[in-house]
């Protein structure tokens, strides 16, 4: 399916090129010019912190439900059958409060996903102007991004604006 697109894309771009006369194609390395924007680095390293910050806190529900655990199984055969029951609960409730935990931080539609989208959003939205300002600066009909899914099969170095792009965001 992915090659059928690719091979459309171009099939497309021959065809709009053999009509039309020339047809001007610019690219961007997207990954390049978000690790050369600063305000990028910025957003990541934050949401970097965050992740680290939501990691410690598993971790320590991690580290309390292992310590419950192994205390459990030291004591489980002297233990009454009541005690017993009441302490596997505690280690189920733990367990799903991991679980939670997970999901709701990391999860799809999780904490992490809408952070990201909070804070990249109008990151995106200024690079992509900005893409669109080059390239309409340079006259150019396509740009693509080569560290998308679309993949380049031939790709002359003079149509790639990415440098450009991280000048004027600069």
């Amino acid at each position: 399916m992915k090659s059928f697109k690719v091979i459309s894309v171009f099939l497309f771009l021959f065809l709009v090129s053999f009509i039309s006369g020339q047809v001007k194609i610019g690219y961007v390395d997207s990954d390049t010019i978000m690790d050369n924007y600063t305000e990028a680095q910025d957003a990541q390293k934050r949401l970097d912190a965050l992740i680290a910050e939501w990691q410690d806190e598993l971790k320590k529900i991690e580290a309390e439900w292992k310590t419950k655990y192994d205390d459990y199984e030291k004591r489980k055969l002297i233990m009454s059958n009541t005690k017993r029951a009441e302490v596997e609960k505690e280690l189920i409730d733990l367990e799903k409060k991991m679980q939670d935990y997970k999901q709701g931080k990391f999860g799809p539609g999780g904490e992490l996903f809408k952070k990201q989208e909070e804070i990249m959003k109008p990151i995106n939205n200024k690079i992509f102007t900005v893409i669109e300002e080059v390239a309409k600066e340079n006259d150019l009909d396509f740009v693509f991004d080569r560290s998308g899914d679309i993949i380049f099969l031939y790709a002359k170095e003079e149509y790639d604006i990415t440098n450009m792009v991280i000048e004027k965001l600069k």
